[in-house]
């Protein structure tokens, strides 16, 4: 029995010790934490149900953000099987605004239920978007031509680079493009607020309004007959255009380009995605000027 009452007092001083400096979880009443603990929560801003904030619904409130700043309205979401004279007003307002809609399940719209949003939910902006015309009436030197980019954060880095390469006035397209939400934001760290953006539904024609105003429109392409980027003159007014991963630039928008550029890849494996490619072209542009510019001097 004393052997016993001896055993017992041990394990209770061991449990005692354990809790107090926790290095035998199993013996405390605290939970085994797996390796799945670590890993499996999805991040908040890993998908764009996550990206809750910014968020304008109802009818009369998008409407009204319609009438008074359309500028700040990156796209509309609008329910799937929704319809009304109000809603179709809301519509042809959007498009005449060019303010990019999508029909979307009601499940897609990310809103906290209870939420009484009438199939209409619209998205505001991180940047003041410009018309076209406006944008160009600042004479920008270099403008930089997104083709369809739509991961957020590609787009986000493309943004950050441009920003840093000096590239400051940006032409994205409506449809078919991500749009500037919190993610876009805080991938850019920040170059959105510093950029002058504009959103255009036909990219063909705002390379024609470029051209008439002395600017090459230069597209990136990963082909081999291209000319590459090392080899090509970037000096005057220009445009670069980067399309999206996987397709690249659309074939009506490539036919407006003056010219097709690629970057050499030595190693034989194309793999460099929208965002380094785009980097990679500008910086390229500012290179070839600052040399220009130490050469004159």
């Amino acid at each position: 029995m004393l052997k016993n009452r001896k055993e017992k007092i041990a394990k209770k001083q061991t449990a005692a010790l354990a809790k107090k400096i926790n290095i035998f979880p199993a013996m405390t009443s605290q939970p085994k934490r797996t390796p799945a603990s670590f890993f499996s929560k999805k991040s908040s801003e890993s998908s764009e149900e996550a990206e809750g904030d910014g968020l304008l619904w109802g009818i009369n409130t998008v409407a009204e953000a319609l009438r008074s700043n359309p500028r700040s309205l990156s796209e509309i979401l609008l329910e799937k099987g929704k319809a009304g004279a109000r809603l179709q007003e809301l519509i042809d307002a959007a498009r005449a605004a060019e303010v990019r809609i999508r029909f979307v399940e009601a499940d897609k719209l990310h809103l906290p239920p209870g939420c009484k949003h009438q199939g209409v939910v619209a998205r505001q902006t991180e940047a003041q978007l410009l018309p076209l015309a406006e944008l160009l009436a600042a004479e920008p030197a270099r403008i930089l031509l997104l083709d369809s980019i739509q991961d957020p954060r590609n787009l986000g880095s493309i943004l950050r680079s441009a920003l840093a390469a000096g590239f400051s006035s940006i032409v994205l397209t409506s449809e078919r493009s991500a749009p500037l939400t919190g993610t876009v934001a805080r991938t850019s760290a920040g170059a959105v607020a510093h950029l002058r953006i504009s959103r255009v539904v036909n990219l063909a024609d705002a390379l024609r309004q470029l051209k008439e105003q002395g600017f090459w429109i230069y597209g990136a392409v990963a082909e081999a007959q291209a000319q590459s980027v090392y080899q090509t003159d970037f000096s005057g007014k220009i445009g670069i255009v980067i399309g999206s991963e996987g397709k690249g630039i659309r074939p009506l928008v490539k036919k407006h380009c003056d010219h097709l550029v690629t970057i050499p890849m030595p190693g034989g494996f194309n793999s460099l995605n929208a965002s380094v490619a785009a980097a990679l072209v500008m910086f390229e542009a500012v290179r070839q000027n600052l040399s220009a510019a130490q050469a004159a001097v």
